[in-house]
Protein backbone atom coordinates (compact mmCIF):
# COMPACT_ATOMS: atom_id res chain seq x y z
CA UNK A 1 0.00 0.00 0.00
CA UNK A 2 1.22 3.49 -0.83
CA UNK A 3 0.80 6.32 1.67
CA UNK A 4 0.86 10.01 0.69
CA UNK A 5 2.15 12.29 3.43
CA UNK A 6 3.21 15.95 3.66
CA UNK A 7 6.89 16.50 4.43
CA UNK A 8 8.33 19.16 6.75
CA UNK A 9 11.61 20.94 6.06
CA UNK A 10 13.57 18.53 8.30
CA UNK A 11 11.65 15.65 6.71
CA UNK A 12 12.70 16.86 3.28
CA UNK A 13 16.32 16.69 4.42
CA UNK A 14 15.69 13.17 5.78
CA UNK A 15 14.19 12.01 2.47
CA UNK A 16 16.63 13.95 0.25
CA UNK A 17 18.55 10.86 -0.88
CA UNK A 18 15.39 8.92 -1.75
CA UNK A 19 13.91 11.95 -3.52
CA UNK A 20 17.22 12.36 -5.36
CA UNK A 21 16.99 8.77 -6.59
CA UNK A 22 13.44 9.47 -7.82
CA UNK A 23 14.56 12.68 -9.54
CA UNK A 24 17.54 10.98 -11.22
CA UNK A 25 15.32 8.11 -12.39
CA UNK A 26 12.66 10.53 -13.68
CA UNK A 27 15.17 12.64 -15.62
CA UNK A 28 16.97 9.54 -16.89
CA UNK A 29 13.63 8.27 -18.19
CA UNK A 30 13.19 11.40 -20.30
CA UNK A 31 10.71 13.37 -18.21
CA UNK A 32 11.21 17.11 -18.32
CA UNK A 33 11.20 18.37 -14.73
CA UNK A 34 13.84 21.09 -15.02
CA UNK A 35 17.05 19.07 -15.13
CA UNK A 36 19.36 17.73 -17.84
CA UNK A 37 20.58 14.13 -18.09
CA UNK A 38 22.68 12.65 -16.80
CA UNK A 39 21.79 14.12 -13.42
CA UNK A 40 24.27 13.51 -10.61
CA UNK A 41 22.56 11.95 -7.59
CA UNK A 42 24.56 14.11 -5.17
CA UNK A 43 23.50 17.27 -6.99
CA UNK A 44 19.88 16.06 -6.96
CA UNK A 45 20.03 15.42 -3.20
CA UNK A 46 21.54 18.87 -2.62
CA UNK A 47 18.72 20.42 -4.69
CA UNK A 48 16.11 18.72 -2.46
CA UNK A 49 17.88 19.75 0.76
CA UNK A 50 17.96 23.37 -0.49
CA UNK A 51 14.15 23.34 -0.62
CA UNK A 52 13.85 22.66 3.14
CA UNK A 53 13.92 26.36 4.05
CA UNK A 54 11.08 27.13 1.64
CA UNK A 55 9.04 24.30 3.16
CA UNK A 56 9.66 25.60 6.69
CA UNK A 57 8.71 29.13 5.57
CA UNK A 58 5.41 27.90 4.09
CA UNK A 59 6.37 28.96 0.56
CA UNK A 60 6.54 25.35 -0.63
CA UNK A 61 4.56 22.27 0.37
CA UNK A 62 5.90 18.84 -0.57
CA UNK A 63 4.19 15.47 -0.37
CA UNK A 64 5.79 12.10 -0.83
CA UNK A 65 4.18 8.83 -1.73
CA UNK A 66 5.87 5.97 0.10
CA UNK A 67 5.36 2.33 -0.68
CA UNK A 68 6.77 -0.47 1.47
CA UNK A 69 10.27 0.03 0.05
CA UNK A 70 10.90 3.66 -0.87
CA UNK A 71 9.61 7.00 -2.10
CA UNK A 72 7.47 6.15 -5.12
CA UNK A 73 6.39 9.69 -6.01
CA UNK A 74 6.28 13.33 -5.02
CA UNK A 75 4.55 16.61 -5.77
CA UNK A 76 5.07 20.22 -4.73
CA UNK A 77 2.80 23.21 -4.26
CA UNK A 78 4.58 26.56 -4.60
CA UNK A 79 2.86 29.59 -3.06
CA UNK A 80 3.01 32.80 -5.08
CA UNK A 81 5.35 35.27 -3.35
CA UNK A 82 3.72 38.60 -4.23
CA UNK A 83 0.88 40.23 -2.26
CA UNK A 84 -1.42 40.44 -5.28
CA UNK A 85 -1.02 36.73 -5.99
CA UNK A 86 -1.68 35.13 -2.61
CA UNK A 87 -4.77 33.46 -4.04
CA UNK A 88 -2.77 31.26 -6.40
CA UNK A 89 -0.14 28.54 -6.30
CA UNK A 90 1.79 26.41 -8.76
CA UNK A 91 1.90 22.64 -8.93
CA UNK A 92 5.53 21.60 -9.36
CA UNK A 93 7.68 18.50 -9.67
CA UNK A 94 5.00 15.83 -9.92
CA UNK A 95 7.07 12.67 -10.29
CA UNK A 96 6.18 9.00 -10.08
CA UNK A 97 8.69 6.18 -10.40
CA UNK A 98 8.28 4.40 -13.74
CA UNK A 99 7.61 1.13 -11.89
CA UNK A 100 4.69 2.78 -10.03
CA UNK A 101 3.07 4.51 -13.02
CA UNK A 102 -0.35 3.56 -14.33
CA UNK A 103 -1.72 2.78 -10.88
CA UNK A 104 -3.29 6.17 -10.09
CA UNK A 105 -0.44 7.45 -7.93
CA UNK A 106 0.08 10.62 -9.99
CA UNK A 107 -3.63 11.39 -9.74
CA UNK A 108 -3.58 10.76 -5.97
CA UNK A 109 -0.59 13.06 -5.49
CA UNK A 110 -2.27 15.74 -7.61
CA UNK A 111 -5.50 15.39 -5.62
CA UNK A 112 -3.61 15.73 -2.31
CA UNK A 113 -2.00 18.98 -3.47
CA UNK A 114 -5.32 20.31 -4.81
CA UNK A 115 -7.11 19.50 -1.52
CA UNK A 116 -4.42 21.19 0.52
CA UNK A 117 -4.52 24.27 -1.70
CA UNK A 118 -8.29 24.56 -1.23
CA UNK A 119 -7.92 24.13 2.55
CA UNK A 120 -5.32 26.93 2.56
CA UNK A 121 -7.69 29.28 0.73
CA UNK A 122 -5.92 29.11 -2.61
CA UNK A 123 -8.48 29.60 -5.37
CA UNK A 124 -6.34 29.22 -8.50
CA UNK A 125 -3.74 26.60 -9.39
CA UNK A 126 -1.36 26.73 -12.35
CA UNK A 127 1.21 24.39 -13.80
CA UNK A 128 3.29 23.86 -16.89
CA UNK A 129 4.39 20.65 -18.55
CA UNK A 130 6.22 19.58 -21.67
CA UNK A 131 3.78 19.67 -24.59
CA UNK A 132 2.92 16.19 -25.80
CA UNK A 133 4.12 14.51 -22.60
CA UNK A 134 2.13 11.73 -20.90
CA UNK A 135 1.53 14.17 -18.03
CA UNK A 136 -0.85 16.15 -20.24
CA UNK A 137 -3.33 13.24 -20.25
CA UNK A 138 -3.30 13.21 -16.45
CA UNK A 139 -3.90 16.94 -16.13
CA UNK A 140 -6.69 17.01 -18.69
CA UNK A 141 -8.44 14.02 -17.13
CA UNK A 142 -8.15 15.67 -13.70
CA UNK A 143 -10.08 18.74 -14.90
CA UNK A 144 -7.21 21.10 -15.70
CA UNK A 145 -7.73 23.61 -18.52
CA UNK A 146 -5.08 24.19 -21.15
CA UNK A 147 -4.48 27.87 -21.71
CA UNK A 148 -1.64 27.92 -24.23
CA UNK A 149 1.68 26.65 -25.38
CA UNK A 150 5.07 28.36 -25.54
CA UNK A 151 7.52 27.09 -28.18
CA UNK A 152 11.10 26.27 -27.14
CA UNK A 153 10.32 27.06 -23.49
CA UNK A 154 12.62 24.53 -21.82
CA UNK A 155 15.16 21.90 -22.72
CA UNK A 156 14.20 18.27 -22.23
CA UNK A 157 16.63 16.02 -20.36
CA UNK A 158 18.59 15.44 -23.59
CA UNK A 159 18.99 19.21 -24.06
CA UNK A 160 16.57 19.70 -26.97
CA UNK A 161 14.30 22.75 -26.71
CA UNK A 162 10.67 21.70 -26.40
CA UNK A 163 7.35 23.53 -26.16
CA UNK A 164 5.59 23.82 -22.82
CA UNK A 165 1.84 23.85 -22.26
CA UNK A 166 0.33 25.94 -19.46
CA UNK A 167 -2.69 24.75 -17.46
CA UNK A 168 -4.91 26.18 -14.73
CA UNK A 169 -7.60 24.93 -12.42
CA UNK A 170 -9.93 26.63 -9.97
CA UNK A 171 -9.48 25.27 -6.46
CA UNK A 172 -11.85 24.87 -3.53
CA UNK A 173 -14.75 27.32 -3.29
CA UNK A 174 -13.68 28.97 -6.53
CA UNK A 175 -14.20 25.69 -8.33
CA UNK A 176 -17.88 25.68 -7.39
CA UNK A 177 -18.19 29.35 -8.37
CA UNK A 178 -16.64 28.71 -11.77
CA UNK A 179 -19.01 25.82 -12.43
CA UNK A 180 -22.04 27.91 -11.37
CA UNK A 181 -20.91 30.80 -13.58
CA UNK A 182 -20.57 28.46 -16.56
CA UNK A 183 -24.18 27.37 -16.14
CA UNK A 184 -25.61 23.88 -16.39
CA UNK A 185 -23.76 21.35 -18.50
CA UNK A 186 -25.46 19.47 -21.27
CA UNK A 187 -24.69 15.91 -22.21
CA UNK A 188 -24.48 15.03 -25.86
Amino acid sequence: MTEIVPVSGPGLVTYADELAALLVETVGGGSSVGFLAPLDRGAAAAWWRERAGAVDAGDLRVWIARDAERVAGTIGLVRAPLPNARHRAEIAKLMVRPSARGQGLGRSLLAAAERSAAEEGITLLVLDTESGSPAERLYRSAGWTECGSIPDYAADPAGALRPTTLYYKAAGAAQGSAKRAAGPSTAS
